[in-house]
């Protein structure tokens, strides 16, 4: 009799989905594979973490070394009073963003502003240059035709200055004849805020045409040439070290929360494999009981 009970239990168990549910041991597999699942999740979290704040600590320390070199070469433009050319309607923007995700929305909310952009009316003179893969995955799906250059393995690393000048020489020797533009970065204000802003680039005749210009002494072509190759290396090294240190907070603050996440699912599912765990005694002594009151 209780072979009997046994192999209808077993038949039930293979008849589907519901009668699983009834039958309780493919719901308790299930609990534990998910449960174990999770808490696997939680031990990368946990690690991405550690790792993250080792990462932030010493990007902020970075940072504040580099903040002098891009407000000196954002000084530059604000004494002089660069203002674009209205018949040199050429924009370049660039987007700095990293190979890496798993930080929020901070790659997402530049992206974003270049989109708002592009989609209005003068979208037929702006270019871009996407600074790591995940601006160029999220641009070039709609703005393909845009991105006039693009660079990877960024984020890696901690950006340099040789690494800025290159992007620079990179940016100057593209082709593009640009009169203005901007570089699109995260600036970071605490470990759990940073703000998306912009800084403006400007070309040689841009510069040229400045109304105070003047205040500068013994510039010639060649010398605000030169500054402006330098002021754009700086600009870029300084908005690469905002959105380094921006990016490894707002990866830490994730990680966290994805942490404290796994670790309230945990309890939940624990607290559901146990009582599944109960269930399934209790009706396999009352099947016991059963078998043996009916012999």
């Amino acid at each position: 009799m209780l072979g009997r009970v046994g192999n209808l239990a077993l038949l039930v168990c293979q008849n589907g989905p519901q009668l699983q549910q009834q039958c309780g041991m493919a719901t308790l597999k299930a609990i534990s594979i998910r449960l174990k699942s999770v808490k696997n999740i939680q031990k990368i979290t946990q690690s991405m973490k550690m790792v993250s704040a080792a990462k932030y600590s010493r990007a902020e320390r970075d940072l504040k070394q580099a903040r002098p070199v891009g407000e000196g070469a954002k000084m530059f433009y604000e004494r002089a009073e660069v203002e674009p050319l209205a018949e040199k309607p050429q924009k370049l923007y660039i987007a700095i963003t990293s190979d890496r995700g798993l930080c929020g929305a901070v790659h997402t909310n530049i992206c974003r502003q270049i989109r708002t952009i592009l989609n209005g009316p003068d979208a037929e003179n702006i270019k871009i240059v996407c600074v790591g893969d995940k601006s160029k995955a999220i641009l070039q799906r709609t703005f393909g035709k845009h991105i006039i250059l693009s660079v990877n393995d960024i984020g890696r690393l901690p950006p340099t200055f040789a690494d800025a000048s290159r992007l620079a020489a990179a940016i100057l020797q593209s082709g593009y004849e640009f009169s203005s533009g901007k570089i699109f970065y995260n600036r970071f204000k605490s470990v759990v805020s940073y703000a998306t802003t912009d800084l403006p680039v400007f070309s040689l005749a841009t510069i040229q045409a400045a109304p105070k210009l003047s205040i500068y002494d013994s510039l010639d072509d060649e010398v605000i040439q030169s500054y402006l190759e330098f002021s754009l290396a700086a600009l870029l090294y300084y908005t690469l070290k905002e959105s380094a240190c921006s990016e490894q907070s707002s990866r830490m603050t994730a990680m966290d929360n994805a942490s404290k996440n796994a670790g309230e699912m945990i309890d939940k599912l624990t607290l559901t494999f146990n009582r599944t765990r109960q269930a399934v005694i209790t009706r396999e002594l009352i099947e016991i009981i059963s078998g043996a009151s009916a012999l």
